[in-house]
């Protein structure tokens, strides 16, 4: 059962407070929630960031956070 705006239609802006806001909950979420809405969290959030990967696909990456990066800090 599908949840929330398609993320395609939201605007730039909707989609980051979307974001914004499931980031905000995930802890509360992942402590207090039944599984069921532990997994309906789950799958909005990967839905809302595969499109923002979508609408982003040259986003800055940060070099510390590829792995060459990861091993340089260790």
């Amino acid at each position: 059962m599908a949840v929330g705006v398609e993320p395609a239609v939201l605007s730039e802006a909707d989609l980051m407070r979307e974001l914004t806001s499931l980031y905000d909950t995930r802890m509360d979420a992942l402590r207090h929630a039944s599984d069921q809405a532990l997994a309906e969290h789950t799958r909005r959030s990967a839905e809302l960031e595969a499109e923002y990967i979508r609408r982003h696909p040259d986003r800055e990456i940060q070099p510390g956070r590829l792995r060459e990066g990861a091993r340089a800090r260790g």
